[in-house]
């Protein structure tokens, strides 16, 4: 066998290996960076639905929905002899 077939072979898979290495190396950065954006677009994503959640609790509270209704709407509790009870069934 010729030797320097053999060492030419031998430099030709240490550099493609090597070339591979740092292409994987490189990849395995650029997928950190993107994970690290995503989880911050997730985290402020979590703040926001937490605002949002608190804001539909406070839209939705008793209270202000009787003052909306009594203010807007003009509604108000129906006196006793206005109350009717239906019963259903036996």
């Amino acid at each position: 066998m010729n030797w320097r077939l053999i060492n030419a072979v031998l430099a030709l898979a240490v550099i493609v290996s090597a070339v591979a290495v740092v292409s994987a190396k490189h990849q395995s950065r650029t997928l950190f960076v993107e994970l690290r954006e995503v989880q911050q677009v997730r985290d402020q994503l979590d703040v926001e639905w937490g605002k949002l959640q608190l804001e539909q609790s406070t839209w939705a509270s008793h209270g202000r929905i009787e003052r909306v209704a009594r203010k807007q709407l003009g509604m108000v509790n129906p006196r006793f002899e206005e109350v009717v009870v239906i019963r259903y069934g036996k």
